[in-house]
Formats: C-alpha cells, structure tokens, sequence
C-alpha cells in the first residue's frame, strides 16, 4: 500500500487596513482564488486561509496547527510589514487594525512565525508577496541581506515599499508566480525546482529597482509539478466515517443558539437574498452517511455530526480529488451543519468556500454556484461581529457573479455602517 502524504497549505494576509474601497488585498485574493491546494506536492491537502484573523495569537495558533502536520507546508504571507513606533526594530506582519502606535500588541512578531516553521517535521517552503512601511523598511533591507528574515527557514518572494495609493490588482511577483505555477515544467519531475521557480517570477514580473528579492534555504519538495505525469493515487485503507473527524481545520464553535430554535428572518439587502434552501444531498454511493449525520445534527450532538461530515470529506478528497464535485458537495454539508449548530460566521465561511470552488469549476452561469452565494449572504446576515471581517471575501464572489451589484451594494452599506458605528481608536 502506498502511503498517503498529506500536506498543509496557510495563507496569512497581514493587511492592516481594511476599509479602503471594502476590498481584500488582491494579491491576497488572487492567491486564494487560484485553488493552492493543487500547488502542493502532497496526496491529501488542507488549505487555511486567515484574510482577517484578529490578533497575534489567533495567528500563531493557525500557524501551529499547520506545522502539525507531518508533510509539505506552503505558508503564502501578503500583506504589510511594520515595526512598532515605540521600541521599535522587530519586524510584525500587521493584522487586521494595526498601526505603527499598536503593532507591537496586533501584530505578528515575524519572529513568532520563524519559530514555528523551524518546528515542522516536514518540508517547508515560506513565499511571500509583502510591503513594508517607511519604518520598517531599513530592517526589511538589512534582514533580506544577512538572512535574519529567513533564520534558516525556506524563504522566496518580493518585499515593495507601500504604494501611494492601494493596489487595485495583485502584485507582479504573485501573478507571475501563480502562472507558472499553473503550467509547471513538462522536463522536471513531480515537484518544481522552487529557486528556478522564483527566477522565472521575477524575469516575468520585471520589478522596479525599490522591490527587495527574498531568496534563502533549498526547500524540499513542496511545490507540485503540474506538468509532471500523475503519481498513482494511494488506496486508502477502508475506514469509518463514523470515525474521529480527519479534518486539519479548527473545531466549529459551541453552538450559540439550540438548533430547534428558528432561524430569524434576514435582513433583505437591495438584491433580495432569500433564505438558504437545504444543503445539496451527497451521491447515496457515498455509503449514505448523510441521514446519520443529520440525526446527529437535529439531537443537538453538533460536533459529533461535524466530525462525521469531516471524516465523508476526507474520504471523498483521497477517492475523488480536492477539485471534485463529490468533495465540494460534503463542504456544504459542513455548511449547513455550522448553521443549524448556531455558528452562523463559520456556515458564511465554508458557503464562500464552497460557492468559489462552483465558480472555479462552472463560471458565473451555474445556478449552484449562485445559490450557494446567497446562503453565504444569508449566513453572513446573521454572523454579528464577525461580518465585517468575512464582508470583504463575500463582496469579492458577488463581484464575480452578473446581477450581484445589489447583495454587492447591500455589503457596503453594512461596512459603512459598521465603520460609523464603531469606537474610536485609541493610540497607546
């Protein structure tokens, strides 16, 4: 029997400011939107996208739990580098409202991330497609120089001083990289050479003469040769989906509300968004698992019903492919579970999920694709605090969709007001 390797793929974006234009970073959405779990030279991948996460130990504990697992890790960093205005000189990839007065307690410690990547067992590969302001840009030159930005871990990508005006595209070096990532190398084997990879990133992206080269470590086999011919697909072992769940992803959240309870109306947007219809029902070939789950589900054994949703995906990834139907059908099982469990942000998350993976597959036409948007919309309507943190990644399908201006409209209005609304910020 051939031994599955499973492998992670993190995307961490440390854009501190979320309100320009209520856009996501595009180069953090252009990465995200190139389906990266093909990218990775693994069997079986999981791939963690935190475009929002709040503070720096939410950060670190994503991270840990990537570098938990035993094969590749591709960790992919866009955003912006700062160093604290007050003792200052340590490089953070800012978060989600950071800012010169507040980064040394919102943002990431690049040392923090340095650490954890050393630990992995695996190999590793750290890309990164990243701005650093005007106090943080002397560190950023002298640490690509002597390698303190690297410590010994694989590092590639391109640091820029911050634009004067936001991009309203990716950066050159991602979307040179993401190409040639997508057409591989047909006389290399089955994982890419990541140096020659970089170069040709960097010959194609012709960067100005301000942009910083990161180059440092030979990393392992990390990134997958599309062009390569196909390694055998590994048998798994017959298992249970009534097993522990195989799912890498963090645990859903207790519920917040009974699942008896009945779902509010939501908020009609300018663009009506009706309420979600039920999930879409897996092929019964896949052992019929579903009503089990949904019994779990309705007895109010929420994480129970979770983990065996979990455990179908999985086993439909090794059987049938992570850009498959069949593995896309149990995300929104997932979905909907988080919804009737109360986690209303968690059910936007693996709706949006589950509605770029349509898109990708179908274009803007299916009708799936769709209806899977407006559950996300519904879902969204009702996650509370966290909407404005899942607002601008929900804002970017909509965009992608024909007719979608007014649930579009409706997002912005919902972050105007939110930014309004909210307090003050207080400079420490």
């Amino acid at each position: 029997m051939v031994d599955t390797v499973r492998g992670c793929v993190l995307l961490l974006d440390g854009t501190p400011d979320r309100r320009r234009g209520v856009l996501p970073n595009p180069t953090a959405h252009a990465v995200a939107g190139a389906h990266p779990r093909r990218f990775l030279a693994a069997d079986a991948v999981d791939v963690v996208q935190l475009p929002a996460v709040e503070g720096p130990q939410s950060a670190l504990a994503y991270l840990q739990h990537a570098a938990a697992v035993p094969g590749p890790l591709l960790v992919w960093v866009t955003g912006r580098l700062m160093v604290p205005a007050r003792r200052g000189g340590e490089l953070h990839l800012a978060l989600p409202g950071s800012t010169p007065a507040t980064v040394r307690y919102t943002g990431l410690p690049w040392a923090w991330l340095l650490r954890t990547l050393q630990a992995h067992a695996g190999p590793v590969l750290l890309m990164a497609d990243l701005e650093a302001d005007t106090a943080a840009w002397p560190h950023v030159v002298s640490g690509a120089g002597s390698g303190e930005l690297a410590q010994g871990v694989p590092l590639f990508g391109v640091v820029n001083p911050v634009p004067p005006v936001p991009a309203r595209e990716a950066g050159p070096y991602t979307r040179a990289l993401l190409e040639a990532l997508r057409t591989g190398d047909p006389h290399a084997g089955p994982a890419l050479d990541v140096p020659a990879v970089h170069r040709r990133a960097l010959l194609a992206a012709d960067p100005g003469p301000d942009t910083v080269p990161l180059q440092w470590g030979t990393p392992g086999p990390v990134l997958a040769n599309v062009a390569a011919a196909a390694r055998p697909h590994p048998q798994p072992e017959p298992r249970s989906a009534y097993g522990p769940a195989l799912s890498r992803e963090p645990a859903p959240l207790q519920p917040a509300a009974s699942p008896r309870q009945p779902e509010p109306a939501p908020v009609r947007p300018p663009d009506p968004v009706p309420a979600p219809a039920a999930a879409p029902v897996p092929a019964p070939a896949q052992d019929d698992l579903l009503p089990g789950i949904l019994a779990a589900a309705h007895a109010g054994r929420h994480n129970e019903a979770a983990a065996m949703a979990a455990a179908a995906e999985q086993q439909a990834l090794r059987r049938y492919g992570p850009d498959s139907p069949e593995a896309g059908l149990w995300i929104e099982v997932r979905a909907d579970l988080a919804r009737m469990a109360g986690d209303h942000s968690r059910a936007a998350e693996l709706w949006m999920t589950a509605a770029a993976a349509r898109l990708g597959r179908s274009g803007p036409a299916d009708g799936e694709a769709l209806a899977a948007l407006k559950r996300a919309h519904y879902c969204w309507q009702h996650s509370g605090d966290q909407a404005p943190l899942l607002a601008p990644a929900l804002l970017a399908l909509w965009e992608r969709v024909p007719g979608g201006e007014g649930a579009a409209g409706h997002i912005r209005t919902r972050l105007q007001e939110a930014e309004e609304n909210a307090p003050p910020t207080v400079a420490y």
